[in-house]
């Protein structure tokens, strides 16, 4: 295996930024690239980085959404007083966000060495992808979602969750996975991408922090060796670039353009699924 230096990482940063959003499965990629570059998934050195590229795509999130967000706060503050008149909106949109991320804590909590093996492999990999392709052409076929958030109640919810959770296969699409599901349960399109990130930062943070528990009960020789400048270098390039694919995926979705990638992932899953069997 070979060290990360500064192009590795860069390159590395530049495909989780860009498939960490858009419906094409961060992960698969990774598993690719990290494969053609001869990297361990398992080495110090790739645990950290990859909980620095999370922490860059987690800061994409919270600029792209920032306004939102803030005004999330707010309103949850304003909803809190008991002086509060009027519908607790944001207190309700706050509990389906706590509903939706239960069976995603649950899943990969629950299957963390299931899923960690599935990373070696092509075969599911490809499979994954094939999946992901085929939910974004169904969702080309839909009728125009009209649900709003007054209708999503925790049921649907919690199937958000559970697309979210098993989005950590390799070559599942989280955010194509959360959105398809969120339109197929007939949530308007805005919505489903606002609640979609929403329970994604939870999701995002609690991987960063799982990994980086994971890299500091290594002994001390193997932190240490650790190339700092190449992870930090990855982080800001997948912030950077996470940012520019959150923005496209945005209007994506509320062009109703987003099943197009479904041809992608369909040629990419295949190819890895020749590669496997021809191997």
């Amino acid at each position: 295996m070979t060290e990360l230096d500064y192009l590795k990482a860069c390159l590395l940063g530049l495909v989780q930024g860009l498939t960490e959003f858009l419906p094409v499965s961060s992960s698969g990629h990774l598993v690719i690239i990290q494969k053609m570059l001869q990297l361990s998934g398992d080495s110090p050195q790739m645990l950290l980085f990859t909980v620095a590229t999370h922490v860059g795509t987690l800061a994409a999130v919270v600029v792209v959404f920032a306004g939102t967000f803030i005004r999330f706060l707010h309103r949850i503050g304003a909803e809190l007083q008991p002086s509060f008149k009027g519908r607790r909106t944001a207190l309700l949109i706050a509990w389906l966000g706590v509903v939706a991320c239960i069976p995603t804590a649950a899943i990969g909590l629950g299957f963390k060495d299931q899923f960690e093996r599935a990373f070696d492999s092509a075969a599911t990999t490809a499979v994954g992808l094939l999946i992901t392709g085929t939910l974004l052409f169904i969702l080309g076929y839909l009728p125009r979602p009209r649900r709003g958030w007054r209708r999503m109640g925790w049921r649907r919810a919690a199937l958000v969750g559970l697309a979210q959770g098993c989005a950590i296969m390799p070559g599942v699409s989280r955010s194509g996975s959360t959105i398809c599901v969120a339109l197929f349960l007939g949530i308007k399109r805005r919505w489903a991408v606002e609640f979609s990130f929403l329970i994604a930062a939870p999701a995002i943070a609690g991987a960063a922090l799982l990994k980086l528990l994971e890299t500091l009960s290594l002994p001390q020789e193997q932190v240490s060796a650790i190339p700092w400048g190449p992870i930090l270098a990855g982080s800001v390039v997948a912030f950077i670039t996470g940012t520019l694919a959150l923005r496209i995926l945005l209007s994506l979705v509320i062009r109703d353009k987003i099943h197009h990638f479904c041809y992608y992932c369909w040629v990419l899953g295949a190819f890895l699924l020749g590669y496997w069997i021809l191997r």
